[in-house]
């Protein structure tokens, strides 16, 4: 009876989130990983001990977080021990390892803050707990123990492109036009509360992945709103898709409301203040709901604006300004919900990827190089009689 009594107090400390979480986006994750100790030596034979196991991250295409997270709540996960050295076994067995299996784009972090390492390639491995050595005759034949530590799983979805905007602006809407992801559409705002991956198809059966993500409010780079947790995200893209509501944008009654252009460049502003980096990134502006009534007027003043920006931004409000402004690749008028210009769109957007992969990637050969160059090796090897 004591035993069961104590068997149901430990299960009811370990709490399930609530039903509204267990579908909740996991992006974070905190484990504690324990290496395996190293075997016993023995002196009398010069047995060498087992080395303590290693615990290894290792990066798999459909791994999760929440399954990692379902099963290893509120427990230590341990690598095995190594073999003692034995009369009848002078040197022990090695303790056998554990492969985690973890989400591509996962970021390793220590207690400490340091960064163990990333996996972003397929069966990708890293060790985020090493086994301790077997005894031997330099540690006086003593089996050391294994690292010990809490370790952070950080989750930054790899996508080509990643959708920037204010909520509302039409993101899920333009993401479902295009893809074939199916995510949660509505008229309010912040219908989009975890991102959302989809994959646009050509018929030359051309894939390019696209990630939907949270919708950014003014103090986003402080952590306002869904913060950082939704501009981690943009930093593994490619290519970034703003999404401007060309009715503009206001988020309660107490914040100003934002015009088509004041939105953009609040945008701008957002992803400067969180990481200037971000801003080197090849850019497209796409500005949505060209079905309504006057948009394209609104729409034509908008590109002329962007034109001449270093003269207009000087007219704005000063706290929206950016320091560095932005340059847009393409910018195009669309309507998602109507479907009007997105053929073009996924047209601009497969170009520009491919221009990038060619800045990025010198392997890259264009085909009448690599024809003539074929050309000039059968030429020099002549004809062969097999």
């Amino acid at each position: 009876m004591v035993f069961l009594s104590r068997t149901w107090l430990a299960v009811k400390e370990i709490k399930r989130p609530r039903k509204y979480l267990r579908n909740k986006f996991i992006d974070t994750v905190r484990l504690h990983v324990k290496g395996g100790t190293g075997g016993t030596g023995l002196p009398k034979f010069g047995g060498l001990g087992g080395q303590g196991g290693c615990i290894y991250c290792v990066g798999k295409e459909k791994a999760d977080l929440k399954t990692i997270m379902n099963k290893y709540r509120a427990k230590t996960i341990t690598a095995g021990h190594g073999e003692d050295s034995r009369k009848t076994k002078i040197v022990g067995n090695p303790g056998a390892d554990v492969k985690l299996e973890v989400p591509l784009g996962v970021t390793i972090f220590r207690e400490d803050g340091k960064v163990l390492g990333s996996i972003d390639k397929e069966d990708e491995m890293l060790i985020v707990a090493r086994g301790g050595p077997g005894g031997t005759k330099e540690n006086d034949f003593l089996g050391h123990f294994g690292q010990i530590h809490h370790i952070r799983l950080d989750l930054k979805l790899i996508a080509d492109i990643g959708l920037v905007g204010f909520p509302n602006a039409g993101k899920s809407s333009l993401l479902k036009a295009i893809s074939r992801a199916k995510p949660r559409i509505a008229s309010y705002p912040f219908t989009t509360i975890k991102p959302n991956k989809g994959t646009i198809q050509y018929d030359d059966l051309r894939q390019i992945t696209i990630a939907d993500l949270p919708g950014l409010i003014e103090g986003a780079h402080i952590n306002i709103g869904l913060g950082h947790k939704f501009l981690k995200h943009v930093e593994r893209t490619k290519l970034l898709l703003f999404i401007a509501d060309i009715e503009g944008f206001r988020l309660s009654p107490k914040y100003p409301k934002r015009t088509c252009l004041e939105t953009i460049i609040l945008l701008n502003k957002e992803l400067e203040l969180y990481d200037e980096e971000l801003l080197n990134k090849p850019a497209i502006l796409a500005v949505n709901k060209l079905d309504l009534v006057g948009a394209d007027k609104t729409f034509s003043e908008v590109k002329e604006s962007l034109k001449n920006i270093h003269e207009v931004i000087k007219t704005m409000p000063e706290e929206i300004r950016p320091e560095r402004i932005i340059k847009f690749e393409d910018i195009i008028g669309i309507s998602a919900l109507k479907g009007s210009c997105l053929d073009e769109l996924k047209l601009i957007l497969r170009k520009r990827l491919d221009d990038y992969a060619e800045e990025n990637n010198p392997d890259i050969i264009e085909p009448s190089t690599l024809l003539r160059k074929n050309r000039a090796i059968i030429r020099e090897r002549g004809p062969q009689v097999t």
